[in-house]
């Protein structure tokens, strides 16, 4: 599974959506002018344009780490810091942010805990932690069509449906065993239109995330199998189509230090 790719790229397989989930996801985390926020996994940086616009591009920081995607965030966000790192080992002092938000990230780090014990290192006693992934096997259309596709031609395909941290109870888990305080789960719905199917298709032979990276084991033959099953799996769209994503939400205080 990889995301090294262009931000360019990412923006037309998963970026479209990003940047209307972005929005609601500040609205859910209730973040304002002059906050101090990092934005953790920010990709090309649909979140942190937002973030940008809510509480100033100087109170914004932003960490990948992907060097494309870095490079295509700060040149998106100027004003921002942006920097190359993982969430394992977050490169700011403790108590440095008022909050910190991850969108559709946290299902993809191989410790989670670990991650959320230096989120809680690095905002400060009483801010926010915020995090959404996508509800995966019922309510990402894009991704349940593809491998709904792909399981009818495959029975053996890795199916995202399994994937860690796509419930809001699995998340409240989570921010729970964090030590988190007033933790609240929400599920944030957004909606984007294809000009036609090749316009959906072509973004998933890049190779980004599970499905991508499916995609690129086929050869050139099951690769055309799994495109005409996508397409008929999505109602044989003539023309421009819509679908919509379910992701689901989570946000918590961060505990007083003792």
């Amino acid at each position: 599974m990889s995301f090294a790719v262009a931000g360019d790229a990412y923006d037309r397989f998963m970026g479209r959506y990003s940047a209307e989930l972005a929005p609601l996801m500040i609205d859910f985390a209730a973040v304002g002018f002059g906050d101090r926020v990092l934005d953790v996994g920010c990709g090309p940086g649909a979140l942190t344009a937002r973030l940008a616009e809510r509480v100033g591009a100087v109170h914004v920081a932003a960490v990948d780490p992907s060097t494309s995607f870095v490079e295509a965030c700060q040149a998106r966000v100027p004003d921002a810091v942006v920097r190359q790192a993982g969430i394992e080992r977050l490169p700011w002092p403790d108590d440095t942010f008022d909050a910190a938000l991850s969108q559709l990230v946290i299902n993809f780090v191989p410790d989670p805990v670990v991650g959320m014990i230096e989120l809680t290192r690095v905002v400060r006693p009483g801010g926010l932690i915020a995090a959404c992934t996508w509800e995966y096997g019922h309510g990402m259309e894009m991704l349940d069509a593809f491998w709904r596709a792909a399981l009818s031609l495959d029975p053996d395909a890795p199916d995202e449906a399994g994937m860690p941290l796509r419930t809001a109870d699995s998340l409240a888990e989570l921010w729970r065993r964090a030590g988190l305080d007033g933790n609240a789960t929400e599920p944030l719905v957004v909606t984007t239109t294809y000009a036609d199917f090749e316009e959906l298709w072509q973004p998933l032979t890049y190779g980004i995330g599970p499905a991508g990276s499916y995609c690129q084991t086929l050869d050139p033959e099951r690769q055309a199998e799994l495109r005409a099953a996508l397409f008929v799996e999505l109602g044989a769209p003539a023309g421009a189509f819509s679908l919509s994503a379910r992701a689901s939400a989570v946000r918590g205080r961060t505990p007083s230090r003792n």
